[in-house]
Parts: C-alpha cells; sequence; structure tokens
C-alpha cells in the first residue's frame, strides 16, 4: 500500500494514480478533472477534522480543568454550618452530628469528597459565605425561600416542616381570661347579638308605634323598643311593656324563643373559651398570635413571614434568647422552625415551655451551594437517594420519633 502522498502526487512526479483514484471514488472514470480540484477532495476532509481539533480543543480543556477544578476528590471543600439541633449539633469535643450532618456525611463518602465543617454563627453569615464562594456548601437547618434562592442554589429538599409556637407553662390563667373577655371575637360576638336586639326592637317599634303608647313618638318610642328588645332577650321582665297587637306580639314571642338559643350558644361559647384559655392558656393557633406579644429569632425565615402576614413581633439573636424571654414574662409566644423548638423544649426548657399543638407555614430544608454550582446535578441525586433510603428513616425516627417529614 502506497504513502498518502504519493497516492496524491505519484511517486514519479505524475498524478496518474491521483486520477485513477478519484475516477474510481465517484464512479467517473471516463471524465477528468484538473488536478488542482482533485486535491481538496483527499485532503479536505482530514483539514476540517483537524481545524475542527484546534477550534474545540482551548474551549474543551477549559472546561475539563474548570470542572475538575471544582469536583477534583482530592481537593478539600469547605462546608459551612450553624448549630441547630436536631440537624446540626455540636459536640463537646468539637465534633459535629445531627440529621444534616449525617446526610452531609454519607453523601461525601459516596462521592470521596475531602472536606472540613467550619461553624457560622448565624444562617445569613452562612448563606454570605456561601453565595460569594468562601464557602463550597451550607448545610444546617437552611430553609429555602425564593430570597435565598436569588443568591445562592439549593439541592433537592430533605425534610419538610413547618413552624411551631412556644409558650409558657406558668401562664397566670385570669390573664389569659382577661385577654379572652377583652379580645376582638368576644366584642364580636356581644356586637352581633345587639344587632339582632336592635334590629327587632325596629320591628316591633314599626308595629306598635301608632297603637302602644309607650312605643308611640319617633325616637323616644324607638329608644323603648330598642330597650324592650334588650330585656326580652335577657328574659327579665319582658311582660312589661310588652307590645299589644297582635303582629307584634308575634315578633316578640319568635324573639324570645330566638333569645335563649341565642344566649345559650353565647354563653356556651365564653364558658368553653374561657375555661380552655385558664387551663392551657392564650395561644392555640396562628390567629391568636395577633392578640399577644410575639417574639422570633431575626434575620431568619419566621420573620419574613410574620413581616407577610403583617404580624408584628419582638425580634431575639437565638432561640435560647427567646425561650428566657419567654420564660420570664417579657413576651407571651415564641415562633420558630417546630422540629427545633421542639428539640430545645425537650431537652433544656420542659419545665418552662411547651409546644402549643399546632403548625403553620411550610419549610423546607435543604444543602446551600453557590451559584451554578459544578457538583448540583451529582448532590441533587445523592439527596434524593438519601431521603428515599431505609438509612434515613431510621435516622428520622431515632432523632424526632418519626420515620417521616411533617
Amino acid at each position: 500500500m502506497k504513502p498518502l502522498d504519493e497516492l496524491a502526487f505519484g511517486s514519479d512526479g505524475s498524478r496518474h494514480e491521483q486520477d485513477v483514484l478519484r475516477s474510481a471514488t465517484i464512479g467517473e472514470a471516463n471524465t477528468r478533472l484538473p488536478t488542482s480540484q482533485c486535491k481538496p477532495l483527499i485532503a479536505s476532509p482530514w483539514l476540517a477534522l483537524l481545524c475542527f481539533a484546534l477550534l474545540t480543543l482551548p474551549v474543551s480543556s477549559f472546561r475539563l480543568v474548570h470542572a475538575q477544578e471544582r469536583v477534583a476528590p482530592d481537593r478539600e471543600w469547605v462546608v459551612a454550618t450553624k448549630a441547630a439541633p436536631p440537624f446540626a449539633i455540636k459536640r463537646s469535643d468539637g465534633e459535629w452530628g445531627g440529621i444534616s450532618i449525617a446526610l452531609w456525611k454519607r453523601i461525601a463518602d459516596k462521592a470521596h469528597l475531602h472536606y472540613r465543617l467550619v461553624e457560622t454563627q448565624s444562617i445569613p453569615e452562612l448563606l454570605d459565605g456561601v453565595a460569594n464562594g468562601t464557602f463550597d456548601a451550607g448545610v444546617a437547618a437552611v430553609t429555602v425561600t425564593a430570597a435565598r434562592a436569588h443568591r445562592v442554589d439549593f439541592t433537592q429538599p430533605f425534610y419538610n416542616t413547618g413552624l411551631g409556637i412556644a409558650v409558657p407553662i406558668n401562664e397566670n390563667p385570669w390573664i389569659s381570661i382577661g385577654r379572652a373577655l377583652l379580645s376582638f371575637n368576644f366584642f364580636q360576638a356581644v356586637g352581633v347579638l345587639l344587632c339582632i336586639a336592635m334590629t327587632v326592637g325596629f320591628l316591633i317599634w314599626m308595629l306598635e308605634r301608632h297603637k302602644t303608647e309607650h312605643f308611640a313618638g319617633g325616637a323616644k318610642g324607638l329608644a323603648s323598643s330598642f330597650w324592650w328588645s334588650t330585656i326580652a332577650m335577657t328574659q327579665a321582665g319582658a311582660s312589661q311593656n310588652a307590645p299589644t297587637t297582635l303582629p307584634g306580639r308575634i315578633v316578640a314571642m319568635g324573639w324570645m324563643i330566638a333569645s335563649v338559643i341565642a344566649i345559650a350558644v353565647f354563653t356556651a361559647g365564653i364558658t368553653s373559651t374561657l375555661t380552655r384559655r385558664g387551663l392551657e392558656g392564650a395561644v392555640h393557633g396562628f390567629n391568636d398570635l395577633r392578640s399577644v406579644r410575639v417574639g422570633a429569632v431575626e434575620n431568619s425565615a419566621t420573620t419574613d413571614y410574620l413581616n407577610h402576614q403583617r404580624l408584628s413581633f419582638r425580634a431575639f439573636p437565638d432561640i435560647q434568647s427567646g425561650f428566657s424571654a419567654l420564660a420570664q414574662g417579657q413576651i407571651d409566644a415564641f415562633v420558630h422552625d417546630k422540629p427545633l423548638l421542639t428539640w430545645m423544649v425537650h431537652n433544656d426548657y420542659s419545665s418552662l415551655v411547651r409546644i402549643v399543638d399546632t403548625s403553620f407555614s411550610n419549610e423546607s430544608y435543604a444543602i446551600a451551594l453557590p451559584k451554578n454550582s459544578a457538583m448540583r446535578s451529582t448532590l441533587d441525586l445523592a439527596v434524593l437517594d438519601q431521603v428515599e433510603s431505609d438509612w434515613w428513616q431510621q435516622k428520622l425516627y431515632e432523632t424526632l420519633g418519626t420515620a417521616r417529614s411533617p
């Protein structure tokens, strides 16, 4: 087999073999083309391939080097965390544990990532470090929000939860009862009863003003009608100055029967509310927070939610400060992520604080990554693999007493 240059130009300088090769290739043996047009048919594919390789090599090499720089197993990852029991717990020996840390260690071991954990003092500090590239990842109880997603990337969520409410155990029952009697709901119920009584009084006045003396006249007769209707509602002295016409008496009879039911329902509701508040306290759900003094951790997802709901609150630097204020009577309720509140109360504040049996708002915890991180897709799959595994369900059960997110 002859070399390529001999096939193209001939060993003796002639172009005869080139013409034969060209004719055999394209099936046109009887058609002769100038040699200047034949050479590109052999050389141009190789030349095009070479040019393509030369053009793409720098870009491909740059991408490969950049990707290796970000995902190389031997590169040390700097992973930020923040104490948030039971998801991130700093032990007395300086080692880290907890649900989130256990998840990260398992993922890192399977991906053969070399890393070191760095403690931050707050979630905003953690997110700032991830956003500016100081940290390669952030692992704790980091809630995914729209505002945060503009600055950093998040993996698939590994835990779903909601906000909870902590209240003091030794709340004064009379204070709770007083707040119930001065609440908007109480005045609303009283207002509804009075409106019904005034409506009935107006109807009695329209029927009796021309035939019954004490209902006669304008404002005076109308006031007498309102007064009689209110007295009839309380079942006290309704026979005095009662309506005398048949239509008026029919309305009066209907009102006296209906008022018995209305007063019974009103009394039962007030009694139930006062009893419940006297035994259990003033806060039972989110709506009760509008009538009490509320606390929350500053610059957290909780404060974002409370601001969005236009609910006033007092900000504290951490959960411990909020619990101390709660125990000292400086606030009436403290709002934060429910699993974190539950853990803190169970371990440190069980004699002072209790958790209300309610939950509101939806929150998801995830691993924070810098924008456009090369490891995001890898970690997404790793998180999904772990949260769907039996190991994860067992971890949640051992730590929280439940095998699934709420």
